[in-house]
């Protein structure tokens, strides 16, 4: 059992801050949010978001109203793409600072709402720009309140201190952490959430799935990360097929929601380590990569490295997929029945398939250990983190 990785002799923080709403109709807690925003005079608000999907899911029709009626000016600033990148974060706080803005919402997946947070840091720090936030410049201790509406369910950011924002200039995909992000208030609606296309509906839950394994077998794992670790792989397990075969399915819907925000309160307590570190890398070469995607495509590898060091703890919350009475698997078992399980809801691609080769591991291997911030997640890893064992697992996820 995981207990057995469990020094209980060591002190461990457990985290959780912000306010979520779960459910569908959520989106309608934000006439009470509103109306606490105004009660606080914070009745100028910056808006980031995606160009489509704040409209297409209906999020909009109700947070436009209830800015409305609770008489709090906006301005919106909708061109946060996938990996969002450092310029558009400055664009839109030069945004925010001439409108006066006094908060942020961000509504969308982890890209708008990792965006909300650094443009929230900014307003606080007029004279600091985005790439020195996220080149751990200066270290922020306030910035200005967050709300985030998530639209979809795996990212977890809207629960938790994290953030990430690229600087494709210098292929950095750098994450930040600071206590001063923490959402106000968040919602999960799977109501909006219907309209996630089978690819992203998929990558998202298999982003969540790796929140949790992380979390669950890093050096700062404790047992409430490893609690919601097993609750987050079960729920997964379970709804995540439902939902590939109907999209409207409200209840699968609710469950991966309320997965992908536990994972997020999982891994603000148990922290990332292997397979974050090296995926930002990836992404920060292939901007169109999926992060959750490339994350499932190193999986398997990383699995084996660990399997040894965690394998009471791997083995109970992948019980799911792994079946029980699996003591006497080994770690390329363990790798291949994640990487089984992984085609089984649509994640087919290598790194290989994804344009990478042999001729770029030794590369991808140093932006894993010069991008700032990595190194905090290869140092939280539950083995070593050399370079030798980082190229072995992007060599064999080519």
């Amino acid at each position: 059992m995981w207990e057995n990785d469990i020094n209980v002799k060591e002190v461990k923080e457990i985290r959780t801050k912000t306010t979520a709403y779960v459910g569908a109709g959520a989106i309608e807690k934000f006439y009470d949010i509103s109306k606490e925003l105004s009660q606080k005079g914070l009745n100028k608000v910056v808006i980031l978001t995606g160009r489509a999907a704040y409209k297409k899911t209906g999020a909009w029709d109700v947070v436009e109203k209830a800015l409305k009626e609770n008489n709090i000016e906006y301005v919106l600033y909708d061109k946060i793409t996938p990996n969002p990148e450092h310029k558009d974060v400055d664009e839109a706080v030069e945004l925010g600072k001439n409108f006066g803005a006094k908060a942020v919402i961000g509504i969308g997946g982890g890209s708008p709402i990792d965006s909300a947070k650094s443009v929230a840091i900014l307003l606080e720090y007029s004279d600091k720009t985005a790439a020195e936030l996220y080149e751990l410049k200066f270290a922020p201790e306030k910035a200005a309140p967050v709300i985030a509406i998530n639209l979809t369910h795996g990212t977890g950011t809207e629960v938790n201190r994290f953030a990430v924002v690229s600087i494709p200039e210098k292929e950095y995909k750098p994450a930040i952490a600071y206590d001063c992000i923490y959402p106000l208030y968040a919602i999960d609606d799977p109501a909006l959430m219907t309209t996630l296309p089978e690819f992203q509906t998929m990558s998202v839950s298999v982003d969540a799935v790796n929140h949790v394994f992380e979390a669950c077998t890093s050096v700062a794992a404790n047992p409430f990360s490893i609690l919601l670790a097993k609750e987050t792989v079960r729920l997964v397990h379970k709804y995540l097929p439902k939902a590939l075969k109907d999209p409207k399915d409200i209840e699968a819907r609710y469950y991966l929601a309320y997965a992908s925000m536990i994972a997020g309160t999982s891994f603000d307590n148990g922290l990332l380590h292997f397979t974050h570190a090296l995926e930002h890398p990836l992404s920060a070469v292939k901007t169109d990569l999926t992060h959750g995607y490339g994350l499932g495509i190193l999986l398997p590898a990383v699995i084996k490295q660990v399997f040894e060091a965690r394998k009471d703890t791997i083995l109970d919350i992948f019980a799911p997929i792994y079946g029980e009475g699996n003591e006497n698997m080994t770690a390329d078992e363990a790798g291949e029945k994640m990487r089984e399980w992984l085609k089984s809801v649509g994640l087919t691609q290598t790194l290989r398939d994804e344009g990478f080769s042999e001729a770029d591991l030794d590369k991808l291997t140093e932006l894993a250990f010069t991008t700032p911030s990595l190194d905090g997640l290869l140092g939280a890893a539950p083995i070593e983190a050399t370079r030798e064992n980082v190229r072995t697992i992007y060599a064999e996820s080519l």
